[in-house]
């Protein structure tokens, strides 16, 4: 397998590809400080998996994104980037991951594990320790989350909501403001709101802790994800080609939610391509 890095900064570049050598799942790791060249390397060779910086001079990371996926429609892009405001962006162009830098070892591990389908299966519900909880969570026509069979009750909807748009993002982190913003599409986010969006997340969280899948949910420095790991989704099935979640879905993505319809709209071509 081949990896390709770009970043603009070389010592940033040289300590990425250092990380990415150490997962030892490469044969070949190449560097690239300008954009084009590393698109002129994929006219000749094919990589299975790209890491690069959003913010570049010339072409940056998402521009980069698009013209990798012409010429390798099947890799596997990691954005790496100092800025969260990047994160929407990111996830049009249907990234596999989004991290933050300064990236660590175990965070860049996690999600090249996760783009190359290698990480290690989470635990259904019912089997191994009693400790292990599966989380399932069903976005084809209504979201829901079960546990143990058992549909998890939110107190509040909108912490129901917030959870599913955590996973439409897919492990990507996302910044307290832009989720809120995709959450109340026209509203401000005054002090008073702040507030308000930080009680929807503690009845989240609550939520989760009840049912005994708190680790679902990881949170730092203002951003907020789902582990896709934790949990067994019919989206992220679909997505990694399991044909019984491409056949259930029916052209419905978590109905009631507006801001869904871009992931249904996506979800129905590829479902037309299959």
């Amino acid at each position: 397998m081949r990896a390709i890095c770009v970043d603009d900064e070389g010592l940033i570049l040289a300590r990425t590809v250092s990380l990415v050598k150490k997962t030892n799942k490469f044969e070949e790791v190449e560097s690239f400080m300008n954009a084009l060249e590393a698109l002129e390397y994929l006219d000749e060779e094919k990589a299975d998996l790209a890491l690069l910086d959003i913010d570049m001079p010339e072409m940056g990371g998402l521009e980069l994104a698009a013209n990798i996926k012409n010429r390798c429609p099947d890799i596997k892009i990691i954005f790496l980037t100092g800025y969260s405001e990047y994160a929407i962006d990111a996830y049009a162009m249907h990234a596999t991951g989004y991290l933050l830098k300064p990236v660590s070892y175990e965070k860049l591990f996690s999600e090249i594990e996760y783009a190359l389908g290698t990480g290690t299966p989470a635990v259904t519900a019912g089997a191994g320790s009693s400790n292990e909880v599966k989380a399932k969570v069903e976005t084809f026509g209504f979201f829901n989350i079960l546990v143990n069979g058992k549909p998890v009750v939110f107190k509040r909807s909108k912490a129901k909501e917030l959870l599913a748009c955590l996973v439409d993002h897919r492990g990507q982190f996302i910044a307290r403001k832009d989720l809120f913003y995709i959450l109340w599409e026209d509203d401000d986010y005054d002090r008073a709101k702040q507030k308000y969006f930080d009680t929807i997340i503690r009845s989240m969280k609550d939520s989760l802790e009840e049912y005994g899948i708190s680790d679902i949910f990881e949170a730092e420095q203002g951003l907020m994800r789902i582990v896709p790991e934790k949990i067994d989704c019919d989206l992220y099935r679909f997505l990694d080609k399991d044909q019984a979640a491409i056949d259930s879905f029916r052209g419905e993505y978590m109905n009631s939610y507006t801001w869904s319809s871009e992931t249904e709209g996506y979800l129905t071509e590829l479902q037309e391509e299959c």
